[in-house]
């Protein structure tokens, strides 16, 4: 099959890889397009023109867990969009929610803020089994962190649009579903895709739903959480702690208050990056579905976003 390519700053190296896990693969690297009959594309966020010069692409391979750097719009009808899904991105997931949530529930972000100011003072501990832990999203990316989590002890609980079943996790779904989760949670995950119905969704209404106290991690898009809400509800204690890794503008801004909230700890969107080796093999495992002619899997639905 023949692909066009289009390497950034963070794909620079992965020709070779191309090379080595998909060695059937007929690939070109932007601008060259040769004929312009790729039936595929690759690329993070697609350049200026791209689908103009190939009419031919059936499917464009973003190199991205999640889509809204995208304009669908832009992208012709008949081209499958297709996100990124592999072992390696979500076992990294799982790894930074673990760390999160531990660093929440045995209250390292209260003891590096105490570090700070030379404070030597110990918090009561709780245990994990009576922590009530909740994710707000139940793709690929969540179920692999439920899973870790699960060994810990922690009650589990799980919030989607529509209904869904996942073993040791009691699940919620809709309006009326999310409001008994919240009240349910003391340390909320965000791990839901950014749509126009997610934007803005972790603000003052979600933190009060929850007990007092709680915790928010956020690990999925900036656009999901109002800073400012958050901020105030660190400042009156409704919020005990927050761990970031995306933010409403990156790089965080150096006058932000997130940089210095005793009660935030952050991270340079790091949670979850993209392993080219990983990537390679899924999208050569994709395009042997299309050789089969097997429809592509976790092609994005246009409607809802992702």
């Amino acid at each position: 099959m023949k692909a066009v390519f289009v390497p950034d700053e963070m794909t620079q190296g992965w020709i070779e890889i191309f090379a080595a896990e998909a060695p059937g693969l007929h690939l070109r690297i932007w601008p060259d397009i040769g004929d312009g009959d790729a039936e595929c594309a690759i690329c993070g966020a697609p350049p200026p023109g791209i689908f103009a010069r190939l009419p031919g692409l059936k499917v464009f391979f973003s190199l991205a867990a999640g889509v809204d750097h995208l304009d669908l719009g832009q992208v012709p009808p008949h081209v499958a969009v297709v996100r990124m899904v592999d072992d390696s991105l979500s076992e990294a997931m799982a790894e930074y929610v673990v760390m999160a949530v531990l660093a929440v529930h045995r209250d390292l972000v209260s003891y590096i803020a105490c570090q700070q100011r030379a404070e030597w003072r110990r918090l009561p501990e709780v245990r994990a089994r009576d922590r009530r832990v909740g994710v707000l999203g139940l793709g690929v990316l969540a179920r692999a962190a439920l899973a870790r989590l699960a060994p810990f002890g922690f009650p589990l609980s799980g919030w989607s649009r529509t209904r869904h079943e996942v073993d040791g996790v009691v699940c919620f779904s809709g309006a009326d579903g999310l409001r008994a989760m919240l009240a349910a949670t003391d340390i909320l995950i965000c791990l839901l895709p950014a749509t126009p119905t997610t934007r803005g969704l972790l603000a003052r209404q979600v933190f009060d739903a929850m007990p007092r106290g709680g915790a928010v991690i956020n690990a999925s898009r900036g656009a999901l959480v109002n800073e400012s809400h958050l901020l105030a509800a660190l400042d009156d204690g409704q919020l005990s702690a927050a761990v970031l890794d995306v933010f409403e503008k990156e790089p965080l801004p150096t006058d932000s208050r997130l940089w210095s909230h005793p009660g935030v700890l952050l991270t340079p969107h790091i949670a979850a990056g993209v392993d080219p080796r990983g990537a390679v093999r899924s999208i050569a495992a994709q395009l042997r579905r299309l050789e089969r002619g097997d429809p592509v899997a976790h092609a994005v639905d246009r409607q809802l976003g992702y």
